[in-house]
């Protein structure tokens, strides 16, 4: 039996001693391993627990023989205080032992808001939180996801980043370790330095950073010159035999998204220019549909879910939907599952579809149109007309649903004052139409339209990487006008309007683009009592702008400074599959409001090709 590494006296005084004892459905005990590996998510158990990421990477490191893989979650501040309180180090769910024992521990980058609790995770482990501190007998820290597209910011807390989807090379990476440690040979310095050498991998510590007078990149060079000087992503080029959990970890209390997760495929054919994931992800890559069906009937009878989700950025696109919701309607109705499609376009097929998955009375449609006016979907390249927005609303009228949820971003590059106005009026046409499309006796109440808006934050690898952002009071003054222009509508009882916060977009702005400078602030606000940034009751604003102004850090310099073609980004050194010269084109391209065609209509050159792989060679099958 389990020793529990927190005592019953401790379970007993904190929220959700669940989060903490482990031992659920499909984790994974070994005896031995000669290779201990600490999977950790920057953030409470209900998160980390809802991540595919970590779901895939946990169930391909456990089928090594040679390893045991565990999970990691930030512990939430009640039990932080009194793990730092007692000296009690942070540990692994499944055998309950402390992670600074281990061998690696791995932490994946989802948000910027996170990277407080990078420091949470390593402090609680009793590890030093730079990796120059670090001895032999310290864990390899990793980094990984997203946000390490650029690792700049958070370089100094890391011992190496992987770059790209992990199950390409954490074979290569994992066996040069046990082949180091066998040999005797191993000590930090040269299992890193040879690490460097295994494509994907990026050693921060390796690589030298200088700057001009004007605070810009001057160059970004390798210290050695048997590493690449520059670092690249790692893609699975054929999704469908791709290692995917069978028997994924059911939670003990309900995460956020407490269901089976079927990911149908990666990548995305749109190249809307804001969007990260579009870019990064790129080649859209499908995965067979007799895999999934295969995968859907395995995974929801080891789990006991009641509900199967697709994943995807946009389920609509993948080319053998309608024959995998046939099955899973079939299989679902057997099982008595409900099934959540998110990433739909609202057509008459998915509109079809909804009807019969959905309780109509209690859901509501979501549209993200990101932008009020066509001028500005066009300068983002949504590929969304009001038409489209206007024709699904009424289909979906007609069919019973009277809750409509639109998503747009305010502070877009060339946004006007009349582009803000159109985000309401839009609002107002659709609630019209709801009366004129529907029968009074045949309402079931008004309708309901809600608006929210996010504030626009310019991401790398994307064509508006370019952008400049604005002042928090900006920001909301923007705001105030959408807000002021829902009260000026004949509808305006049917709207409700959210907005985001503005001071957290800047700083995700300052986050998102910074460079190795950024470290100092971020450890500074740790040290001084703050985490959990992405959790609105403990984020601090304040404290942030202290911390830049005790580390001579000027935030304007990563938010508001126009950027010129030519300047060296922090994350320049990483080959994310789409070129500079495409995304600039693209940045161009954007100002003269032009639609850019999808992947499948004509091919941008944006430089996934070379993967051969995916939507680039789907006219040679």
């Amino acid at each position: 039996m389990r020793k529990l590494a927190l005592s019953d006296e401790i379970l007993m005084k904190i929220e959700k001693p669940a989060r903490y004892i482990g031992n659920e459905l499909n984790s994974v005990v070994k005896d031995t391993s000669q290779i201990r590996f600490a999977m950790c998510f920057p953030d409470v158990y209900e998160i980390g627990m809802s991540h595919l990421g970590i779901q895939i990477l946990y169930d391909m490191f456990n089928r090594r023989e040679d390893t045991w893989c565990e999970r990691v979650y930030s512990p939430w501040p009640d039990l932080h205080k009194i793990m730092k309180e007692q000296k009690i180090p942070l540990f692994g769910l499944e055998s309950q032992e402390p992670i600074k024992d281990f061998d690696f521990i791995g932490i994946t980058l989802q948000y910027e808001m996170c990277y407080t609790n990078i420091l949470q995770i390593l402090d609680l482990a009793q590890i030093p939180l730079l990796s120059k501190e670090r001895s032999d007998q310290d864990p390899i820290v990793m980094g990984g996801g997203p946000c390490a597209y650029n690792p700049e910011p958070v370089a100094d807390f890391f011992d190496c980043f992987y770059i790209g989807e992990g199950e390409t090379q954490y074979d290569a990476f994992l066996n040069l370790y046990k082949e180091m440690r066998a040999s005797g040979e191993y000590t930090r310095s040269r299992f890193l330095h040879e690490a460097a050498k295994i494509e994907g991998i990026y050693v921060p510590s390796l690589y030298h950073v200088s700057y001009k007078e004007d605070g810009t990149i001057a160059a970004f060079t390798p210290v050695y010159e048997d590493i690449p000087s520059v670092i690249k992503k790692q893609v699975v080029t054929d999704m469908t035999p791709a290692v995917y959990p069978e028997k994924p970890v059911v939670p003990f209390i309900k995460a956020t998204q407490d269901r089976v997760v079927l990911e149908i495929q990666r990548g995305c054919i749109r190249g809307c220019r804001f969007c990260q994931a579009g870019m990064i992800y790129r080649p859209n890559r499908e995965k067979n549909v007799e895999r999934l069906k295969e995968l859907a009937h395995t995974m929801l009878d080891a789990t006991g879910h009641e509900e199967i989700s697709l994943s995807s950025l946009s389920s609509s696109d993948y080319s053998e939907l309608d024959e995998l919701i046939t099955f899973l309607l079939d299989e679902c109705e057997k099982k008595k599952v409900n099934i959540s499609l998110p990433s739909l376009r609202i057509d008459a097929f998915s509109l079809d579809i909804m009807k019969k998955v959905q309780d109509i009375k209690k859901s509501s449609l979501t549209f993200a149109p990101e932008a009020g006016s066509q001028r500005l979907r066009n300068v983002i390249n949504k590929g969304l007309t009001k038409e489209n927005i206007l024709n699904g609303s009424e289909q979906a009228f007609k069919g019973g649903w009277n809750k409509v949820k639109l998503y747009f971003m305010l502070g877009l590059p060339t946004e006007t004052e009349e582009d803000m106005c159109a985000i309401p009026e839009l609002a107002n046409e659709i609630a019209a139409l709801y009366y004129e499309t529907v029968p009074k006796e045949e309402r079931n109440g008004k309708c309901q339209i809600t608006i929210s808006t996010s504030f626009f934050v310019p991401k790398p690898f994307t064509p508006f990487q370019w952008a400049q952002m604005f002042d928090p009071d900006e920001y909301l003054a923007r705001a105030k006008i959408v807000n002021d222009h829902v009260k000026e509508q004949l509808n305006h009882k049917s709207i409700r309007y959210n907005w985001h916060e503005a001071d957290v977009t800047v700083l995700e702005g300052v986050l998102a683009r910074g460079d190795r400078r950024i470290a100092k602030a971020i450890l500074y606000v740790y040290e001084h009592g703050g985490f959990f940034d992405a959790w609105s009751e403990y984020f601090d604003f304040d404290l942030w702008k202290e911390a830049f102004h005790a580390c001579g850090i000027d935030m304007d310099f990563y938010t508001k400074r126009p950027r010129s073609e030519d300047e060296i980004f922090p994350w320049d050194f990483i080959d994310a599959g789409v070129t500079k010269d495409f995304l600039l084109r693209e940045w161009k391209t954007a100002m003269t409001e032009t639609v850019t065609p999808n992947c499948r209509m004509r091919c941008s050159g944006c430089g996934a090709r070379k993967y051969e792989g995916g939507v680039c060679f789907e006219d040679k099958n």
